[in-house]
């Protein structure tokens, strides 16, 4: 059974989201504020498989929890939710090492569904191999990456979206097929996901050659030399 930690400072939101998720069959936690969500992470750490982050909280935001998670997990899923749609929020977010981003309102269905998806993509991943792409090493049982022997920080979604590049190299992607792969068939958002995402990599694997190239009008092609 997955355990997912949700943080809002609402208690009917807590309620929905808890029920729906109940009803899915997930082990749920409980945080009314951001301090009391690290305090619940810090107890679970090893049991906790997908958090839901509210922004605005009191005492600790929850971009302020998103920092602290990704310091002691690089890799868990994490789903923020908040009232404020401005596409910087959602940039700063996935910056931070956001996996997705909802906007209120929301249908807790659709939440729900983006929760299976995200937990079914993190189960179906395959066996874990290391692999040198010219100037890249890329270690899935480690899920690190270096470049030159120095390690690059990527978030959740930068690590997914290198790998979906990785199994196909050399080879012209649409952007519709990167976001169904990456982020799911039932994910809601835009193209513009793709992009925000593909920018911050393209710039963390800055080195002597850019290696995803973009096809106008298309979308991008990962170029390495084996």
């Amino acid at each position: 059974m997955s355990t997912i930690l949700i943080a809002d400072d609402e208690e009917r939101m807590r309620r929905l989201l808890s029920d729906f998720l109940k009803k899915d069959g997930y082990r749920v936690l409980l945080a009314k504020d951001g301090k009391e969500a690290m305090e619940l992470f810090d107890e679970n750490i090893d049991a906790v498989d997908l958090i839901i982050l509210d922004i605005m909280m009191p005492r600790c935001d929850g971009w302020s929890v998103l920092r602290y998670v990704r310091k002691l997990s690089p890799t868990i899923p994490v789903v923020m939710l908040t009232a404020r749609t401005e596409d910087v929020d959602e940039a700063f977010g996935f910056e931070l090492g956001a996996d997705d981003y909802i906007g209120k309102p929301f249908s807790p269905i659709v939440l729900s569904a983006r929760v299976r998806a995200i937990l079914r993509r993190r189960s179906e991943r395959g066996q874990p191999g290391v692999l040198q792409l010219g100037d890249i090493r890329i270690d899935e049982i480690k899920r690190e990456v270096r470049m030159k022997d120095e390690v690059l920080l990527l978030t959740p979604k930068e690590y997914e979206l290198l790998i979906y590049f990785k199994n196909n190299k050399n080879i012209a992607v649409s952007r519709e097929k990167i976001l169904n792969a990456v982020w799911g068939y039932d994910y809601f958002g835009d193209l513009r996901t793709v992009d925000t995402h593909v920018k911050k990599l393209r710039a963390k694997l800055a080195g002597d050659r850019n290696h995803i190239q973009t096809v106008r009008g298309y979308g991008y092609r990962f170029e390495v030399e084996e």
